[in-house]
């Protein structure tokens, strides 16, 4: 498993201009990791690949 600062995490493109509301996400070989991103030191969730593509498709409905 690659360390945090290893990750290559990517900003949600629905989040803040002014820098609220910011998501990131990064893949992992085994999970799907989700973050704060103004706390980079904040808890992160570890979503299995089927959770975070669930997770997707329910939030792409509306």
């Amino acid at each position: 498993m690659s360390s945090i600062d290893e990750r290559a995490w990517f900003k949600s493109s629905y989040s803040g201009s002014d820098g609220d509301a910011c998501v990131e996400v990064a893949k992992g070989t085994q999970a799907v990791h989700v973050r704060d991103s103004k706390d980079e030191r904040s808890p992160e969730l570890a979503l299995s690949p089927t959770v975070w593509n669930d997770f997707v498709t329910y939030a792409a409905q509306g």
